[in-house]
């Protein structure tokens, strides 16, 4: 069986979550992949797709980056110790990485969000960006270009349709240009 691949997930598989309104909010500058730390119920929920990474982000305490604000839901089988829905979760990331995403953030106003969370050789991995905000003019250039671009590959496909038949023969009586 053919492996399933996905644009989103760097490791070729397909996602668990993915975070589509930052590639709209967020220019992407560079992508990161981490480790997750995770109690046992938040690993069964995730893997059974119960996450979602609408408004997390990623915050710098004490050395250390953590994802903020990403809501798992609760484990159906689980019992009164499972785990609470939005709680800050450790990433796991060199300590050069993380000095790194922190001076930047720090120094040129950048923020690092998660793009996706997939499974990578049986383990959960967060692929973050380190990204730049977006204003709202961007967007709606960004929006006009893809619709143009959208217009202009119909009219295109459409031409070649009429041009020729079915079988991509020229159709009787059309001469060529």
């Amino acid at each position: 069986m053919a492996k399933r691949t996905n644009r989103h997930s760097p490791a070729g598989g397909l996602p668990l979550a993915v975070n589509r309104k930052a590639r709209r909010q967020y220019r992407v500058l560079e992508r990161f992949e981490a480790g997750i730390e995770l109690l046992g119920t938040e690993v069964k929920s995730i893997r059974g797709g119960k996450i979602q990474l609408r408004d997390s982000y990623v915050a710098f305490r004490d050395h250390e980056a953590w994802l903020v604000d990403a809501h798992i839901s609760a484990y159906s089988h689980g019992n009164r110790e499972n785990h609470e829905l939005e709680r800050p979760r450790r990433l796991l990331l060199n300590r050069r990485e993380i000095d790194r995403l922190f001076g930047r953030t720090r120094d040129r106003g950048l923020t690092v969000v998660p793009l996706s969370v997939y499974l990578k050789a049986n383990r959960i991995k967060v692929e973050l960006a380190l990204a730049e905000g977006r204003k709202l003019h961007d967007k709606r250039q960004r929006e006009r270009e893809r619709t143009l671009d959208r217009e202009a590959s119909e009219v295109f496909r459409g031409r070649r349709r009429m041009r020729s038949g079915p079988s991509g023969q020229r159709k009787p009586g059309e001469h060529r240009p």
